[in-house]
């Protein structure tokens, strides 16, 4: 379970081309981004960390979304 609403991500499925999107994978995808963004924001803090900082910088988020 995550804390995503899902209309925003049902709209995100809808821009991308389909006419109707299930509930099921509304959460499917919401599941999916909810882990992704985990992984990525634990890696941004790692960056932060190692450059000393305790503020994650959008740079940090960059690099970070370069490794995945």
């Amino acid at each position: 379970m995550n804390d995503l609403p899902l209309a925003p991500i049902d709209r995100l499925i809808r821009k991308s081309g389909a006419e109707r999107v299930s509930e099921d994978a509304s959460e499917a995808m919401a599941n999916i981004i909810a882990d992704f963004v985990q992984d990525l924001s634990t890696q941004a803090y790692k960056l932060a960390k190692h450059a000393g900082r305790k503020t994650i910088t959008a740079e940090d988020v960059q690099l970070a979304a370069k490794e995945f």
